[in-house]
């Protein structure tokens, strides 16, 4: 079988003679002239008058052989008709490039369309979670002080399981959960072997993180502060909504500063009471923050702060270039589509959390968007943790989404 006007077989069963579909599209424009000039004949035929010179009998002998002639051309009409339904059909070599062209454009749309509703679920999920965590963490007593911390021999704090306590005897209590883990069987609460991080560089293994020194490197500072040499194991559990949740926690996290706080610096690592890494479908994939990934963090131990950061990733090394907080702010609204600088507390999350978005080992300070005073706003060091005032100058820039 061939397409356009090649040779096809048609007409009525029995019949096998080659057909030209250019050929029948002349001869049925002429049938159809003919046609109509003979119908115009049946009609002027009828409308003549008795007075006429040609006698009665004859123009009912001249109409009937014109019917007849109009029915024959009908009917031929009608076995035309056929032949041009197949002419007019669509060969098989067509139906299949047809078929193949609606595939490719369903191949290049499809993981567009399936992206876009995956991106609005997960922004939904988060936004739900970020809830819960909030109104279960506001109806505990305070943050700190669960499980009991042990010494060695030198008087060092040495690893423990209040996380698992904390999860147990606190957050269970408050939230619904299905399933706890321990620090030697995270992966059992499901969380994933590896990650992407924010900016795609690097994969995270966090069932091997069992401790956040493991998982960042500012938690092990050696500048004498007791409380940065606590190793706290990690710990795990489900919700009942199927997250799966990584949590590092701090028993000795303190309240916010509250002397003048242009004067005042302290490190965030004494502040941060439990961090949280979520996974919003369990070992599925992608794996990937900013998707199905993201963290939670709770700091002060009452009256607490509960932040779930966001960051816009920039392709420099240290989030933007230096500037002034002014150019910061409008670097943030001009660059990205809704959003800002981060305010103190989720500055202060984005560098405990810096592994996870790319950003470890950043000597430089980061603007936050808290103003202490006309002149001064915080600072955050991602590689240090401390947070400082400093007057408006000069500074690195990470934004973040409302």
């Amino acid at each position: 079988m061939q397409g356009g006007g090649g040779p096809l077989l048609t007409g009525t069963i029995g019949e096998s003679k080659a057909y030209n579909c250019h050929s029948e599209q002349r001869e049925r424009a002429e049938a159809q002239s003919e046609n109509h000039a003979f119908r115009g004949a049946v009609s002027r035929e009828s409308s003549k008058t008795v007075s006429e010179s040609v006698p009665r009998y004859e123009q009912v002998s001249n109409i009937g052989q014109t019917l007849k002639r109009v029915q024959g051309d009908n009917i031929s009409s009608a076995r035309n008709d056929r032949k041009w339904f197949a002419c007019v059909g669509f060969t098989m070599a067509e139906i299949l490039l047809s078929l193949t062209i609606i595939g490719v454009v369903a191949a290049i749309t499809l993981p567009s369309l399936t992206g876009d509703i995956n991106e609005r679920t997960w922004n939904t999920q988060r936004k739900a979670l970020y809830a819960r965590f909030s109104q279960a963490i506001a109806l505990m007593p305070a943050l700190n002080g669960y499980g009991t911390l042990t010494e060695d021999e030198s008087g060092s704090i040495t690893e423990d399981n209040v996380a698992e306590t904390f999860v147990t005897s606190g957050l269970a209590k408050v939230l619904k959960i299905n399933n706890i883990c321990d620090s030697e069987h995270l992966s059992d609460c499901g969380i994933p072997s590896k990650i992407t991080t924010a900016t795609g560089s690097l994969n995270l293994e966090l069932d091997n993180m069992t401790t956040l020194n493991e998982y960042n490197s500012m938690f092990s500072s050696t500048d004498g502060s007791v409380e940065f040499k606590i190793r706290t194991k990690a710990a795990a559990f489900e919700t009942a909504n199927g997250e799966s949740i990584l949590i590092y926690y701090n028993p000795r996290c303190v309240l916010k500063e509250v002397a003048n706080p242009s004067t005042v610096s302290f490190y965030l690592q004494n502040k941060l009471c439990a961090n949280f890494i979520y996974d919003l479908n369990g070992s599925k994939g992608p794996n990937t923050y900013g998707k199905d990934i993201g963290v939670i963090s709770a700091f002060y131990p009452t009256d607490s702060v509960i932040v779930s950061p966001n960051p816009v990733v920039r392709t420099s090394t240290a989030g933007a270039s230096q500037m002034s907080l002014a150019n910061a702010q409008k670097s943030c609204r001009e660059d990205f589509d809704n959003a800002r600088l981060p305010n103190l507390e989720e500055l202060m999350s984005m560098a405990a959390n810096a592994p996870l978005f790319g950003r470890e080992n950043i000597a430089a300070g980061f603007h936050s968007s808290n103003i202490v005073s006309s002149t001064m706003n915080m600072h955050v060091s991602y590689r240090t943790g401390l947070v400082y005032p400093l007057s408006n100058t000069m500074a690195a820039v990470w934004c973040v989404n409302r």
